[in-house]
């Protein structure tokens, strides 16, 4: 017991006389010698697998561990042998097992005979002075895994094994399972130690392990980062002597003096010291890493820029380049819900529906219904959907958008990506950058070859459907010569009892807003004046595009039966984004209201819904179509007497529009309001009254009813 007091005092006087170190100001003096023995010979080690194993033994080397196993009564479960016994593996296991050995038997020698903590250290260092930092730091660890992992086996083996027995016998070794609780803070402190140093050891490998396409070794911030690693190393080197300085601490000891927790203190101390290390090599690691990105985005964003300006005999390469292609099957069947390659896409017309999460339901329906009504009865479908979820990376993907995206997905019966992580960085920012994503839904048609033949056909599909098949500019270009402003257009196929009033000969009224007091005077009033003209009348209630107000409006309408309604908000949401795509359109054709008659009606038409008044739109035989807004419209009815003459010579139409000559002033405020991408619009847009340039402003609406 004398020679263990005296190697105890003899460790005291070792930490107390290398406490210095620990200050950061003598750190060059030790960064200074270690260089001195570094001279590697350029080693090719791969020292992951390596330190694979050596984790697997620390793994199993806590007293937690052990005791569980034992009580369990289990043998332990060599997890890492299934790759150890690949060849590569073997191969550096040999070559490294001398000098692992030297450096584990030269460090027990030297703490075994109160050798200095740092000169051992520096032993350490001349062992290992042909191998890089990396190698040096791995080995060390590997070196502790031998030692420590000998005792441990020694510790856990002997109460049933008796070679086991004998060897704990010549060695001392206490009953660590019976004395576990007095041992904790020690082993909790080498424990803690040893955690510390595989995390700085992962770090150093890491940044060995940087593309040096992406950052050069030889680069200012590189060579940072570098200066820090032989520091790095020293500490881990130096917990490694500290560890295995505690083992040899145990051997031999009465439990007497097993309490002490003295020990501790160094562990803890070099522990903090290389917490701190990991601390800032894993922030130089984050803004490395986050370069590395930023570079690689940027590269595969070029990609994807050359690849739509080249021709190619398919489509695949462009789908791969946007669909993640690591993935096999990163499609799921709208129809099946199966997951499908991109071979079902090959060499045919693609629509990308690129939306993020927040698709309005009336949207989706729409869509669906034209989608379906495109592909009833077709054994092929003429072109194919897949929608792209755009999501906003900086916010964790939790539960509730898992279950936000599944509901959208199980009610879209064409293509999806089956997760939106699918969706790579670089990709989202061409979608936004070249195709002018932002908040609304846009649809972008690829030809079979993968060309893009329309940055989005999301407009022309609410204007015609499936008519605007092959949903190309040059198609959108043909329909518009084919249009002219009349009823029909306006409608379309929205309502069909409005085509059957006009092929009938019937006045139809289209009116809107959410004035309770004018709708309910005006509906009466037009009745009467209709009555006394004798002209068959239909009116309408098509709302406003923002739904606050219109149920409201619609429910008195129905309430005191004032005229026809739409009950359901898709039909009247359809019937205002179908005007607002009109209006989208022409812009994108770069017409305007001075040279496009039509752009300067759906231009009157929109700034009516802009304004708080009430309009309405009186049509007969589809062309001859009179539009006001109500005030003026109700207070020419209200002089009906004054005209109704003229009706039965010149029409109920035209009669009313010179009777409402008189009530237009120059006086006006109109507001034309229109959701979508700003980037798009002209800085200069006539007002469709005055024909003057509007002033801009920006409005922003969150309207929920």
């Amino acid at each position: 017991m004398a020679l263990t007091a005296t190697t105890a005092a003899q460790k005291m006087h070792s930490i107390k006389g290398d406490r210095h170190l620990f200050s950061s100001s003598d750190d060059s003096i030790v960064l200074k010698q270690m260089h001195e023995t570094h001279k590697p010979e350029g080693r090719d080690i791969d020292v992951r697998p390596i330190l694979r194993v050596v984790e697997d033994v620390f793994r199993r080397t806590t007293p937690t561990f052990v005791v569980t196993q034992l009580m369990s009564q289990t043998h332990l479960e060599a997890d890492v042998h299934d790759g150890a016994n690949q060849t590569g593996l073997i191969l550096m296991l040999e070559a490294i097992a001398f000098t692992v050995h030297r450096i584990s038997c030269e460090v027990t020698y030297k703490c075994s005979s109160g050798g200095e903590a740092h000169t051992t250290t520096m032993a350490v260092f001349h062992v290992l002075s042909t191998y890089t930092w990396d190698a040096k730091a791995v080995m060390a660890l590997a070196a502790l895994a031998v030692n420590y992992g000998e005792f441990w086996l020694t510790v856990q083996l002997h109460t049933v094994n008796p070679l086991a027995k004998s060897l704990a016998l010549l060695k001392q070794v206490p009953d660590i399972i019976e004395h576990t609780n007095v041992l904790k803070p020690r082993f909790d402190a080498i424990n803690n130690l040893i955690r510390v140093m595989v995390d700085v050891t992962e770090c150093i490998i890491e940044f060995t392990e940087l593309p040096s396409e992406y950052i050069s070794p030889e680069s200012p911030e590189m060579g940072t980062a570098m200066t820090h690693i032989p520091t790095a190393v020293y500490w881990v080197v130096r917990g490694v002597v500290a560890c295995i300085s505690q083992t040899i601490a145990l051997v031999g000891i009465g439990h007497e003096y097993i309490s002490s927790t003295t020990e501790a203190w160094e562990l803890s101390t070099i522990a903090h010291k290389l917490a701190n290390i990991h601390g800032h090599l894993t922030k130089q690691l984050e803004l490395y890493h986050k370069h590395i990105e930023e570079k690689m985005h940027h590269e595969a964003y070029q990609t994807l820029v050359r690849l739509f300006e080249t021709i190619h005999i398919d489509n695949m390469k462009i789908l791969r380049a946007l669909f993640y292609s690591k993935d096999d099957l990163p499609l799921l069947d709208g129809f099946t819900k199966k997951r499908a390659s991109l071979d079902v896409l090959r060499r045919k017309i693609v629509m990308l529906f690129i939306s993020d999460l927040d698709i309005r339901h009336e949207e989706l329906f729409v869509l669906v219904q034209i989608y379906n009504d495109t592909h009833h009865g077709k054994a092929e479908r003429l072109y194919e959907v897949v929608w792209l979820p755009v999501t906003d990376r900086d916010h964790p993907w939790t539960e509730n958008r898992e279950a936000d995206f599944n509901r959208l997905v199980s009610n879209m019966p064409w293509y999806t990506l089956h997760h939106p992580s699918l969706l790579q960085p670089p990709v989202i920012r061409y979608i936004r950058d070249v195709w002018h994503f932002d908040k609304k839904p846009i649809l972008v048609v690829l030809d079979p070859q993968g060309k893009v033949v329309c940055p989005n056909a999301i407009h022309m599909i609410w204007i015609w459907g499936s008519l605007a098949y092959p949903f190309t500019s040059s198609r959108e270009e043909a329909l518009w010569k084919e249009e002219t402003w009349k009823l029909e257009l306006l409608v379309d196929e929205i309502d069909p009892a409005i085509l059957s009033w006009i092929r009938e000969g019937q006045h139809i009224c289209l009116y809107g807003g959410d004035d309770i007091e004018w709708i309910r005077k005006f509906t009466k009033l037009l009745k009467q004046v209709a009555r006394e003209a004798k002209v068959p009348l239909e009116m309408v209630y098509v709302g406003k595009s923002n739904p606050k107000g219109v149920k409201k409006a619609t429910a008195l309408i129905k309430a005191e039966n004032l005229s026809n309604y739409w009950e359901d908000p898709a039909i009247i949401w359809f019937f205002w984004v179908r005007l607002e795509s009109m209006w989208h359109s022409k812009m994108q054709r770069g017409r305007s209201i001075e040279d496009d008659p039509i752009m300067e009606e759906v231009m009157q038409m929109l700034s009516f819904d802009g304004s708080d008044e009430g309009w309405a739109v009186i049509s007969h035989s589809s062309y001859d179509i009179l539009k006001s807004h109500g005030k003026t419209l109700y207070d020419c009815l209200l002089n009906f007497d004054n005209w109704k003459e003229n009706v039965e010579l010149e029409g109920f139409i035209p009669a009313l529009a010179k009777a409402l000559l008189p009530y237009h002033t120059h006086e006006h405020c109109t507001r034309l309001i229109l959701p979508g991408d700003t980037q798009q619009i002209k800085e200069k847009v006539i007002c469709a009254q005055c024909k003057r340039p509007m002033e801009k402003y920006v409005l922003y609406r969150c309207c929920k009813d």
